[in-house]
């Protein structure tokens, strides 16, 4: 039967191991949920971000396995404390684990690029953004395309029922709309450039939109571009999707 344990008394031996488990899954769930804040916050790199979210995945796996051990150890004593304590570990590690293998298989599933434009000829130019990034802003060319093409095929020129003096209103007003910080305003030229922050590092990927005349109506392309990587996660091909279902939401 289990003895009540006195008050401010060390834990019994029954709740060592439980409690130890406890303590693992907290330490990598802390590790996995502070990566990103931590470098969006300038605290740490986001290289420094990166390997804390392996950690947190190896340290989840094997407080998974202790905490299942302690689980069953504590059933057989019929320990109920140590059960309940044992499956908050588990539950925790298992989060630690899976959310890292989860981001792990989905990078897979990308290419391993990071520029997406709709005109794959002839991106859109960056010229206020390459002076900020005191870089020019250069295209990886046809193995870029290539993959593109593969992964995102939908993703080219888009035809608007608008004047191109219409056309880049409605590009302004939804760049503004999705959160971007504008850049460069270049109504003569039907050029927008401008920059988003990704939601959990804090990465600045920078953007393009390009409007040319057709007649009456007018031809539109985009370019999204990260600063740092190589593999985006289809974050500026989603970027450009977002963008493309606003104003052209026939497309969707």
């Amino acid at each position: 039967m289990e003895q009540p344990e006195k008050r401010g008394s060390f834990p019994s031996s029954a709740m060592v191991l439980p409690l130890f488990a406890v303590a693992c899954a907290v330490c990598a769930a802390l590790l996995l949920f502070s990566s990103g804040p931590g470098a969006r916050l300038h605290v740490w790199n986001f290289g420094t971000g990166f390997t804390m979210i392996k950690a947190a995945g190896y340290i989840g796996l094997g407080c998974a396995v202790v905490a299942v051990a302690s689980g069953v150890i504590s059933v057989r004593r019929r320990h109920f404390k140590g059960v309940f304590v044992s499956l908050i570990a588990l539950l925790l590690a298992l989060v630690s684990f899976g959310i890292p293998l989860y981001w792990k298989i989905q990078a897979q599933s990308y290419p391993r690029i990071h520029d997406i434009s709709t005109d794959l000829n002839n991106p859109p130019r960056f010229v206020a953004i390459s002076t900020e990034r005191r870089a020019g802003v250069r295209y990886g060319g046809i193995e870029v395309a290539t993959q593109q093409m593969k992964a995102y095929p939908e993703l080219k020129t888009v035809v608007l029922a608008l004047s191109a003096n219409e056309a880049y209103k409605t590009a302004l007003l939804i760049a503004r709309d999705l959160g971007w910080d504008i850049v460069a305003e270049r109504p003569a030229e039907g050029i927008i450039e401008a920059t988003d922050t990704t939601r959990w590092f804090g990465f600045k990927d920078d953007i393009a939109v390009r409007i040319v005349p057709a007649g009456d109506r007018s031809l539109l392309d985009i370019r999204s571009v990260s600063r740092v990587g190589i593999s985006d996660l289809g974050t500026n091909a989603k970027r450009v999707r977002a963008f493309l279902a606003k104003i052209a939401p026939s497309r969707r």
